[in-house]
């Protein structure tokens, strides 16, 4: 029987087995895009946490601008799966509609609210904002600007960055947007720009690390010595974050916690146990190195 399989390329009907049970085994993830790798490790410890306990991950792409993410969400809830893993909070009302009326355990990720559709699992991005505006004040730093990202948890971060930077008395924080997916090569005309117009600069804050290996690369090239004229600060604390020169500041964000508590959510609503904590924080931290 094992040969006959093998030589027939025959795969079993999953779906069938899945309306006999009525489950399908399988959890799809929406994610903005996986050509950056902010993401990455949470993707990867979601589909190991579920391979462990025999469920399969499908992955989605939705994209930044002009999102996919309802065409998505079509797709996925047609073919019943046994939870969703959404990135962010913001959704459209047509996409929300969708998702409250299948009745399917949906995890919001990478993103904070008291009210999520369901469950969620993130951390948030006004307090990241504010708590780098402290740290560069404590560094003596009072020059500031942002490099950001154009999606929606890249403005928060920017305009939490904003608010605390005037609450504690600094003047106007420079502020340049690039469009997401960030790359090097946007945070190098990011920092361009801003020399144009803010040349005293002291600190910059970058809505990811690649921003800000970009930014450093600018700086670089132009002879402005980091940090002793201008303080890095990136997000995401990637894997080569600590291997730059200098080695950059960074908020660290736990992306593993997160695919396996949004892994456990919906294992546990899958298989019919009760969830009383629907919301978890996993916080963050800046990691300080010697870019600031």
């Amino acid at each position: 029987m094992t040969d006959a399989v093998a030589r027939t390329g025959y795969v079993r009907n999953r779906l069938a087995g899945g309306l006999a049970s009525t489950r399908s085994r399988l959890v799809a993830a929406v994610v903005p895009t996986i050509s950056g790798p902010v993401f990455l490790q949470t993707v990867q410890s979601l589909t190991e946490a579920l391979a462990e306990r025999g469920y399969q991950l499908m992955l989605g792409q939705s994209g930044y601008v002009d999102s996919r993410e309802d065409a998505l969400l079509e797709a996925i809830i047609g073919r019943r799966p046994d939870g969703i893993v959404l990135t962010g909070i913001m959704h459209s009302p047509e996409g929300r509609k969708r998702l409250l009326a299948a009745g399917i355990p949906v995890v919001e990720t990478w993103d904070l609210t008291p009210t999520p559709l369901d469950m969620l699992v993130g951390f948030s991005h006004v307090d990241v904002g504010r708590a780098v505006v402290d740290f560069l004040h404590a560094k003596g730093r009072r020059r500031l600007a942002v490099v950001g990202g154009d999606d929606e948890r890249s403005k928060r971060r920017q305009q939490a960055f904003q608010a605390e930077a005037r609450a504690m008395g600094m003047r106007g924080v420079s502020v340049v947007n690039v469009p997401a997916p960030a790359t090097l090569k946007s945070g190098r005309r990011a920092l361009a720009e801003l020399l144009q117009t803010s040349s005293d600069l002291d600190a910059l804050f970058c809505s990811s690390d690649l921003l800000a290996l970009g930014v450093m690369t600018e700086a670089q090239s132009r002879g402005i010595e980091v940090p002793g004229q201008i303080a890095v600060v990136g997000f995401g604390d990637l894997e080569y974050a600590a291997d730059l020169h200098p080695a950059l500041t960074t908020v660290r964000i736990d992306g593993i916690a997160i695919g396996r508590q949004a892994a456990q959510f919906i294992v546990d609503r899958a298989e019919g146990r009760k969830v009383d904590v629907r919301v978890v924080d996993v916080g963050f931290s800046i990691v300080d190195r010697q870019s600031a």
